[in-house]
């Protein structure tokens, strides 16, 4: 197997990564990331292609374009708020991130989202035993939430991926399509080690829900739910409530985790006259939830920590691309400007092939998580 990635963006003032002059087109950038392919580009089975909003429009003649001058027919991809490549990423500009993936035949089946591939699929992972999958969504289809655990449990795999941006034909799976969930199964004989790593860090214990008053948290541990919040918290922010919006958010653990990994839901409202909490998320008394802080030094030891649990896993193997999903609050916009992840990502595992997005929720195993980076290896 062998992966060979490129990518290339425009800067917000318009000049290309590495051009001569401001960029003419989605041409010029199509033209430098083949070239940046190198020789044996045409050599693939498989091409992965992300394009940032402002190509959203000319993702079929982009797509048509790569397909033609690689030769390769089968392609994966989606539209997205930001890209990014081997130690870069691209937010508030034309960008695109392609890969080639020559891999062994039969070993890579497409997920188009529609009913009569369902049959097929299912056939396909009995005879192939998928470990892995990389599928995207459309934030705009409320199918998605429950298509990943059943194309999960339909094929066995285990999924990574994101949400796309929401525009239309925002994804792509051989043709251009929208809606629901799309991508590529791996057969089982392909390694590969993925992880997770989450932006946000615990501020109080896992609490139970005793009571609810419509879709808005009434009790916590029997007491009024925004008692246990102001507790949690802490004085400081308990005086003013205001503060909290994009800081303070709510968690709920996910059952039978060996990690204490947890999805990450923001706060809807606030209630002092009634004393509720309403999370972005559906909630009944008996589940239990906790709530968190997006922390820039927190998310960066996190990262710093599944980056060193991958390198355990993988041992002496060597890595031959990667694929990494992280969220549009991630990147600049939590660690400021230098691609912080992505050359964290580089440093463990040097320049390996690899592409992804930043995207409008991140998907792992069968679920949709926010605030989070999946990071994806292929191994020898």
């Amino acid at each position: 197997m062998t992966f060979r990635a490129a990518h290339a963006g425009v800067a917000p003032d318009g000049a290309d990564d590495g051009a001569a002059g401001p960029w003419q087109g989605w041409q010029d950038l199509a033209t430098r990331c083949l070239a940046r392919l190198g020789p044996g580009a045409a050599a693939g089975t498989l091409g992965i292609l992300y394009v940032s909003e402002p190509l959203a429009a000319e993702l079929p003649a982009i797509r048509d374009h790569v397909a033609s001058r690689t030769g390769v027919a089968d392609w994966v991809g989606a539209v997205a708020p930001a890209v990014c490549g081997t130690g870069s990423d691209y937010f508030d500009g034309p960008a695109m991130a392609l890969m080639i993936c020559d891999l062994p035949a039969a070993a890579a089946h497409l997920v188009r989202g529609t009913a009569g591939d369902a049959d097929a699929l299912v056939d396909w992972s009995h005879a192939h035993h998928p470990a892995i999958g990389i599928v995207h969504g459309d934030p705009r289809s409320p199918a998605v939430l429950s298509m990943a655990p059943e194309l999960a449990a339909a094929s066995g795999a285990f999924l990574v991926g994101g949400l796309a941006s929401a525009v239309p034909g925002n994804q792509i799976a051989g043709a251009i399509t929208e809606g629901g969930l799309s991508g590529v199964l791996f057969a089982g004989d392909v390694a590969v080690a993925t992880g997770l790593t989450q932006g946000c860090s615990p501020i109080g214990p896992v609490r139970t829900i005793t009571a609810m008053a419509g879709d808005a948290i009434a009790e916590l541990d029997g007491r009024p739910a925004l008692d246990a919040f102001r507790e949690d918290i802490g004085e400081v922010l308990a005086r003013d409530l205001r503060r909290v919006a994009g800081y303070i958010l709510g968690a709920v653990p996910v059952a039978g985790s060996d990690t204490g990994d947890y999805l990450v839901r923001n706060l809807a409202a606030l209630d002092p006259g009634e004393g509720t909490v309403t999370l972005a998320a559906r909630l009944g008394a008996g589940d239990r939830v906790m709530f968190v802080r997006r922390d820039a030094s927190s998310a960066v030891e996190d990262m710093q920590r599944m980056l060193a649990t991958l390198a355990r896993r993988i041992g002496t193997r060597a890595v031959r691309g990667g694929v990494y999903h992280s969220c549009v609050a991630r990147g600049p916009n939590q660690f400021g400007p230098g691609a912080h992840e992505l050359n964290a990502i580089r440093e463990t595992f040097g320049d390996i092939p690899l592409v992804g997005f930043f995207g409008n929720g991140e998907i792992s195993h069968d679920r949709l998580y926010s605030y989070t980076g999946v990071l994806t290896l292929f191994l020898d």
